[in-house]
């Protein structure tokens, strides 16, 4: 099987449900994700979210458009200080359990998975941005950390 990197890009943080949301799109198609089912997935969003428990209120998703029908979104919050809290949705995907091949119906299956080999590249950065700008400085920096994010390349580029 020939595998290729897919492009990553970086859109602007968002506020959903009193969280700061850092975003990482994945896609083969350089126009990017359809403005539809990005959309779609951000209405999904709040379904994902964690509750509040006193940790700043941080999260980065990775929107990723599959090269099938398939979209997915994979939303990662920091909780109970250094722990990463998964949630995730699809669209488009039945071997998932989406009802149809539309790629802006997201549900959110009940499956353990965290994300494919496209989707991981972000969870190292944000571990290593968490720590640096979170726990080891004697003031946590939350605009650092939203500011800190791996750049638009590809998703196996991480320089």
């Amino acid at each position: 099987m020939a595998f290729t990197e897919k492009l990553l890009t970086v859109p602007p943080p968002i506020v959903v449900a009193g969280r700061r949301i850092k975003r990482y799109h994945v896609t083969a198609d350089p126009a990017g994700i359809a403005p539809e089912v990005e959309k779609a997935a951000y209405a999904m969003l709040p379904e994902l979210l964690p509750e509040p428990d006193g940790t700043p209120p941080a999260t980065f998703v990775v929107l990723h458009r599959g090269g099938d029908d398939g979209a997915y979104l994979n939303a990662y919050s920091w909780v109970w200080d250094n722990v990463l809290h998964f949630r995730g949705a699809s669209a488009g995907q039945p071997v998932l359990g989406c009802p149809d091949r539309d790629p802006t119906h997201f549900i959110a299956p009940d499956r353990p998975w965290i994300g494919c080999v496209w989707e991981l590249p972000p969870i190292l950065h944000e571990r290593d941005a968490w720590v640096r700008h979170m726990l080891a400085p004697h003031t946590p920096d939350l605009d650092g950390y939203i500011g800190d994010s791996l750049p638009a390349k590809t998703t196996g580029d991480r320089t």
